[in-house]
């Protein structure tokens, strides 16, 4: 035998695992002060069993644990590992190398181990014990043993020699005797005074053992009873449970008529919506085509309301333009008269002004007779008369001017009147026209508000309509998840209910026993893969770590167990497995938790009465959603899963690898199946608002897509234009008119001005002539008084000339007169122009107007004529889809019929279900009630009760009768109080003693 290895981890100064191999090699370790080397000794005689810490030169034996420094945390274990190799079989054990170990805990616990067994201390020494191998042998020198040596201190030389003779053992061995010996002697006082008490005993033994035959007695008085009562119940149970049976053949076939019916509807009802499918499509294309419709005469009915308002307009225009032309003609009336009148005024005239002008002559011609016989009596009053003659000059060019300012101030007045009636009649028209331009402005701004409105209308009925159509997109590919994701589940719960009512994947014996008809067994009883369900993400590793299990069958108690298992033996089915429920009453799972991992029984659903079997399956099993399988389990029976399935990690193995394709498919079929049927259903009503809402998104847009705007937009904006047209024309005319008015007010204060000034001209030559006239008059005088000859011819002379002066001035008047009157007239004839023009213009308009109304109106009637027809046709459309609709609604009532029967039927099967289960547990809690009897008897008497339920009642007493005597003497068993069962047989071996 010789030391192989030494493994230190944690021990005082050895904080990592430290391995030294002592090989043929290695004679000694050596190091400098502080290295360690006594710490390996130390170790040595630690794991030897040293249980002295001053020996180990500690104050106390926890400072063994490495104690941490500033860089690194204290250590929560020392171990330390001592390995022999056990090549002559010194030591006494079948292994060829031996390894000790001692572990000391920061929390005060110690373990000793033998080739990682644990083990205790006393079971090393005694290994140890042939070979001089111990804490304190001398095999080991510490420090400080060879001075003691050397002293023979405490006798330790003899120590070292016995020893190392191996007598030391003989000494542990002689004190081991020594004190057996000693126990013996006190184990044979123990016996002396056992008989003592024994023969002190006799008596009260005696009493004893007369009860217990009392109580014996009683006893069998019971059994008799309590036989014959059992077997009057049993008897009473098996009638009852007879009865029963029949009743539950009858329920489950009413329960099978009902499935029948179902299925029956349940295919009618798929037929019926597939019908009602394409009716609603039917429905849907009617719709579509009422709404086409429908928004075409929208169309119709808004160009018939515009060509209305239109051919109003222009009514009202040719309104307008007729009483303008009927003004303009009274207008062209009025000139012509006053053309007329100037006309004729002005042949008057010039007819006065050729009388005039002849008289002007003759005046002239008799004033030059005068001035040649006034030729020889002018030589003497030359200078007189050139006086005068001047001053008469000077006075008929003054009467002449005031005669032409005179002349000048009646022209201004008259063209002062005409202005003042131009600008009055101008005024008026321009009040017409400023309100036929308000008229107009209002028009263009309820136009334009309109065409906004309309504009606006239809970027709402843009953005409605593509907002609809987007959210109509995402509807469809909603559905079509939805659709996929039905299918999906259908074909799973098709596949699931298959591989459920087909038993696949299960033994022989399963599917016999789930289908067997036998009073011994019932073919309901559970699967445990039957009674969990857990959630997708976790089934596939539950399900790995739970398949040897899920074929189990989960029974009450050991005797249904039984039974179906000689079931199985009577017909040669196999072989089934159990477990059984009421062994798991009191079980109690421990709460085990690892960090980032989860309890699979937290993952697990199932009824509670199926909970403690389901946690002692899953005891100390831990989900993780790592993929590392090298994770260090701590201490403990740990199962660690992955949650993905592909390994099983236990404390001692490791299983895992690829998942297959139906993998997890088998753990919690029936429960899958619920939430199958229940996501199906959830899916169907999914479905239904989803077809309903796209309908009438469908509708919405078929609607707006009938709503169309841009005609009605462009007529519009056309009749505004035209009304803009209309307005920039007036607008000109009103600026022509006003600018007329303008010039004529400018024209009309220039002629106030020159008349106030020719007044003011004449105010100064009349005085001036009066001047001049003085001056005459003294010439005159003067004149008079020369020859009288002289005189009168110079008067006749002065006569003359103020006849002639007065008949050029009447001349000069005249002839100013007549161009006023020609002035008049040919202003007269140009607006007589102008109103022909304006009437010319207005009758074109008129007769362009009419015609416009004629061809609106004409497009009024076609639209008339069109919206009849397209009432009619909405009439019958809208007949036909009240038809559809009611074709429709009456198949969905009918739909809705089915599955108000379907929901009755199922109701009925759910009552038959209940019904049928509350019959098995009636029948369950008779099977019950017989076990509890068989049990009863079982317990109480360890008897069989196949061997007396054929028997008769040997006691002719009633069954209540004799269930109050069974309780009687039960009660009075009960209360006998304690016995001693071997009382008599005690007593009768004393006694024969």
């Amino acid at each position: 035998m010789r030391l192989k290895q030494l493994e230190i981890k944690g021990f005082k100064s050895f904080a990592n695992e430290t391995v030294i191999n002592f090989n043929e090699d290695v004679i000694g370790i050596v190091g400098p002060n502080g290295s360690g080397k006594s710490n390996i000794v130390d170790a040595i005689r630690w794991v030897l069993g040293e249980q002295k810490s001053r020996e180990l030169r500690l104050d106390q034996m926890s400072s063994v644990i490495f104690n941490g420094t500033k860089r690194r945390k204290a250590g929560g274990v020392a171990q330390v590992s001592l390995t022999f190799e056990n090549t002559k079989n010194l030591l006494p054990t079948e292994y060829h190398t031996v390894t000790i170990t001692r572990m000391l805990f920061r929390s005060g616990e110690s373990e000793y181990r033998l080739n990682g067994v644990p083990c205790r201390l006393k079971d090393i020494t005694s290994l140890f014990l042939d070979t001089g191998i111990g804490s304190n042998s001398y095999a080991i020198i510490a420090l400080g043993m060879v001075d003691d040596i050397l002293s023979d201190k405490d006798n330790s030389r003899r120590r070292m020699f016995e020893q190392a003779a191996g007598v030391s053992k003989y000494k542990v061995r002689k004190r081991e005797t020594l004190l057996k010996l000693k126990n013996t002697a006190d184990d044979l006082e123990r016996v002396e005074d056992l008989l003592f008490e024994i023969n002190n005993n006799l008596k009260s033994l005696e009493k004893q053992a007369r009860r217990t035959k009392q109580y014996f007695e009683l006893k069998a008085r019971y059994k008799d009873y309590s036989t014959n009562l059992a077997i009057l119940k049993i008897s009473s149970l098996k009638e009852r449970q007879n009865d029963l049976r029949k009743k539950l053949e009858a329920e489950e076939n009413r329960f099978r008529q009902c499935e029948v019916e179902i299925h029956k509807l349940e295919s009618e009802l798929e037929r019926e919506r597939k019908t009602n499918l394409d009716k609603e499509k039917a429905l849907s294309d009617r719709q579509r085509e009422l709404n086409n419709l429908v928004g075409n005469i929208r169309g119709m009915e808004n160009d018939k309301r515009m060509n209305q308002q239109k051919q109003q307009f222009l009514e009202e225009n040719q309104s307008k333009l007729t009483e303008d032309i009927r003004n303009t003609k009274a207008r062209i009336r009025q000139l012509e008269e006053d053309i007329e009148h100037y006309r004729s005024e002005l042949n008057q005239e010039k007819r006065m002004e050729a009388t005039l002008e002849e008289g002007l002559a003759a005046a002239e011609e008799r004033l030059a007779s005068i001035r040649q016989s006034h030729g020889a009596l002018k030589a003497g009053l030359d200078e007189v008369v050139s006086r005068q003659q001047a001053l008469e000059r000077q006075a008929f060019e003054l009467e002449k001017q005031k005669a032409i300012n005179s002349n000048q101030i009646e022209s201004n007045q008259n063209n002062l009147e005409r202005y003042q009636r131009e600008i009055g009649q101008r005024s008026a028209e321009v009040g017409g026209l400023r309100e036929k331009m308000d008229a107009l402005e209002a028009e263009e701004r309820r136009k334009s508000e309109a065409l906004a409105n309309l504009e606006r209308a239809e970027e709402e009925r843009q953005e409605r309509l593509q907002h609809t159509e987007s959210a109509l997109e995402a509807l469809t590919q909603k559905m079509a998840k939805v659709n996929r994701e039905m299918d999906a589940k259908r074909n799973e719960y098709k596949l699931t209910k298959s591989m459920v009512e087909n038993l696949e994947g299960f033994p022989e014996s399963i599917r016999f026993l789930s289908t067997a008809k036998s009073s011994e067994w019932d073919k309901d009883t559970p699967l445990l893969s039957d009674l969990i369900y857990v959630k997708e993400e976790y089934r596939v590793a539950i399900e790995n770590y739970l398949e040897p299990y899920l074929n189990y069958y989960v029974v009450r108690n050991m005797e249904a167990a039984y039974r179906a298992i000689q079931l199985l033996s009577k017909t040669q089915k196999g072989k089934a497995n159990f477990f059984l429920l009421d062994a798991f009453k009191d079980y109690v799972a421990p709460m085990a938790l690892l960090p980032d991992t989860a309890r699979a029984i937290d993952l697990v659903e199932t009824d509670p009465a199926y909970r403690n079997l389901c946690s002692y399956l899953l005891e100390n099993v831990l989900l993780t959603d790592k993929e590392d399988a090298n994770a260090t389990l701590p201490e403990g029976d740990f199962v660690l899963l992955s949650q993905s399935g592909r390994f099983i990690r236990r404390r001692y193995s490791l299983s895992g690898g690829s998942i297959g394709l139906f993998e997890g498919k088998k753990i919690g079929r029936k429960k899958n199946l619920e939430v199958l049927d229940s996501a199906i259903r959830k899916l169907e009503r999914e479905e239904n608002r989803l077809s309903t809402e796209f309908y009438t998104l469908k509708s919405n847009i078929e609607s707006l897509k009938a709503q169309r705007t841009p005609s009605q937009i462009q007529q519009e904006q056309g009749m505004l234009n035209r009304l803009m047209q209309e307005k920039a024309a007036l607008g000109s005319r009103l600026e022509n008119f006003e600018s007329f008015i303008k010039e004529a007010d400018d024209k009309r204060a220039a002629i106030e001005r020159a008349i106030k000034k020719l007044t003011e001209d004449n105010a100064s030559i009349e005085s001036a002539l009066k001047e001049k006239n003085k001056e005459v008059a003294g010439v005159k005088e003067q004149i008079a008084n020369t020859d009288v000859n002289y005189r009168q011819v110079a008067e006749e002379l002065s006569g003359a000339s103020s006849a002639y002066n007065d008949k050029n001035i009447e001349f000069i008047k005249q002839q100013n007169k007549v161009s006023s009157l020609q002035r008049e007239l040919s202003f007269r004839e140009k607006q007589l122009e102008e109103a022909r023009a304006a009437v010319t213009s207005n009758q074109k308009k008129l007769e362009s107007s009419g015609e416009e109304v004629k061809q609106i109106q004409d497009s009024i009637d076609l639209l008339e004529k069109q919206l009849q027809e397209s009432y009619a046709q909405r009439k019958e459309k809208e007949s036909l889809l009240t038809e559809a609709e009611q074709s429709y609604f009456q198949a969905r009532g009918g739909i809705n019929e089915l599955e108000d029967n379907l929901r009755k039927l199922n109701k009925q099967r759910q009552d038959a279900q209940v019904l049928v289960n509350n019959l098995k547990d009636k029948s369950n809690d008779l099977k019950f009630e017989i076990s509890s009897v068989a049990q009863r008897l079982r317990i109480e008497f360890n008897m069989d009760i196949n061997t007396i339920i054929n028997e008769e009642v040997k006691v002719d007493i009633p069954q209540e009768e004799l269930e109050m005597k069974v309780d009687r003497l039960r009660g009075r068993l009960e209360n006998y109080g304690e016995i001693n069962p071997m009382a008599v047989e005690a007593y009768d071996e004393m006694k024969e003693r």
